[in-house]
Parts: C-alpha cells; structure tokens; sequence
C-alpha cells in the first residue's frame, strides 16, 4: 500500500477543489489545505510543508500565472516539493518553463482536467509525481513538441509581419512606416521576436537579428 500523502490544493473553481479535495481523502491522502488563489498557496504550502502541491495554473488575483509562480516559488525554499499542474488549456509557454525548470529529485506532472479521465489513474499520478517522476499528459507533449518544431508558431501575425520586413533588410524605421506604428512598437516586437525564437540574449543585436531571419527563411 502507498504511503499517504501531505497536500495542498489551489484551484479558484470551489466545487472542482472540494471533488480533489474528496477523492484525494478517499484514497488515504491528508489534505492540508485547499485555497482558491495563488498568496493562499504560497501561505499555505509555507506553513505546512506538504510533500505534494496540486495547483491550476490561471488563478486570482490575475487569472494569468498565478499558480505556476506560486508553486515555483515554493519550489526554491522547498527543492524537493512535487508539483502537479492540473490546466484546462495547454499553456505551452508555462509547460516549457515548469519541464525546463524541473529539479533534480523533485516530481512533476501535468495534467488536463478533461482527460482526466480514470480516477484510479489520477491517484496513480498522483502518487508517482510525489515519488519524484514526471508525469505529463500525451496531448501537452505533443503540443509542445509540434511548437518546437516550429518556432514560428510562437510568433503573433504582427511579430511574423515584423520578421518578414527584417528579411527584406529593412530598418526599423523603415518597417514602422510601413506598418503605420512607431518605431518604439516596432523594437519591442523585435525583443519579442529574439525572446520567442529563443535566439541567445549574449550575442550582438545585430547578430541576433540574422538568426531571426534565418529562422524565418527555414519556414
């Protein structure tokens, strides 16, 4: 038999939290605490120390990030937590950082709430994170692994709009005219464009602007 685990819970939709919350107990776990927004978690997992935090990642106060930031956060004062990220949507700029970020020894999973779809799988999941695996659901691999195969993917149709102009050579002065914006907006969708395109912050802008458009020309 499993040992029973220490957890705590952040999910803002209560009747959601309260249906973890209960099958966790009934498969012997002991459920520290289940909060709905991310300051909740942090306070929480702090004053308990759990072996396991499940955690959403869109939460209040802001609805972005909260939760993956808050389990990140306990992360770096508790290196052996195990986090399992249970998300309605793939968000696949959060996965990438939460896989890349992953601590030797520190389980991980995440999971999408619709296909969840055996409970027995679920607390088997469960489980394994808290024993140091991972645990990632089929489809958030297969979404981040078609992003990275496409770099471009990440772009928005403005960034794509900017890349192209920067192939055809032009300044940023040249493709603000063009796209009737400011060169200011046109500098920061660059920074976003080397940011998304993962192109190495330590070599020269204009360097970095070559590889933008090789990436572009490969497409």
């Amino acid at each position: 038999m499993r040992r029973p685990l220490r957890i705590v819970i952040a999910e803002d939709a209560v009747l959601l939290r309260e249906g973890i919350a209960q099958l966790l107990r009934r498969f012997g776990h002991e459920v520290l605490a289940a909060v709905g927004d991310g300051p909740a978690l942090l306070a929480a997992a702090q004053q308990h120390r759990p072996d396991l935090v499940i955690a959403d990642v869109r939460m209040p106060p802001g609805q972005t990030d909260e939760g993956l930031r808050a389990a990140r956060t306990l992360q770096s004062g508790q290196p052996d937590l195990a986090v399992l990220v249970l998300s309605q949507y793939v968000e696949q700029t959060f996965a990438e950082e939460l896989l890349e970020d992953r601590r030797a020894g520190a389980g991980l999973g995440y999971l999408l709430k619709e296909r969840v779809g055996d409970v027995e799988e679920f607390s088997d999941a469960v489980s394994r994170v808290a024993a140091g695996a991972t645990v990632v659901d089929p489809e958030v691999v297969r979404q981040l692994l078609a992003r990275r195969r496409d770099p471009l993917r990440r772009l928005t149709p403005r960034e794509r709009e900017v890349l192209a102009a920067m192939a055809e050579g032009r300044s940023n002065a040249a493709i603000a005219r063009r796209l009737v914006v400011t060169e200011a907006a046109v500098t920061k969708h660059i920074a976003n464009i080397l940011l998304k395109l993962d192109l190495p912050p330590a070599a020269p802008d204009d360097h970095r602007r070559v590889l933008a458009v090789l990436a572009y020309l490969r497409a």
